[in-house]
């Protein structure tokens, strides 16, 4: 029988990003019911960028509930953020949601943008 190896997760969200995201989701009637997408495209100042978008889930998508909060991202961006955690500062210089990936090689000044 062959051992199953379990994958890093796809995200982790901090105790403060789950409830930041959950009171964003509970403050606009729009995005009920929605998840957060995480995903990454071409742009930005290294190569990559990353987005958060309130959507429904694909088929093709990879959920998973972190801290109560839905979760999902594409086959693509998976290849790109898989392990990276997503955290939210309320400071006022510097403030907001910040991603720490294991896969970037290098960052821009400004935290958005990421080369692999």
């Amino acid at each position: 029988m062959e051992a199953v190896v379990a994958q890093d997760p796809i995200v982790i969200l901090t105790e403060s990003a789950a409830r930041q995201i959950a009171s964003m989701l509970i403050s606009d009637s729009e995005n009920a019911g929605k998840c957060l997408r995480v995903f990454v495209e071409a742009g930005g100042c290294s190569g990559m960028q990353y987005g958060m978008v309130f959507d429904e889930k694909r088929d093709d998508d990879l959920a998973v509930e972190v801290q109560g909060v839905g979760v999902v991202v594409d086959p693509f961006s998976s290849n790109y953020i898989r392990g990276s955690v997503i955290d939210f500062s309320e400071e006022l210089t510097g403030g907001g949601f910040k991603i720490n990936n294991p896969v970037a090689h290098s960052s821009c000044g400004c935290g958005k943008s990421f080369t692999a």
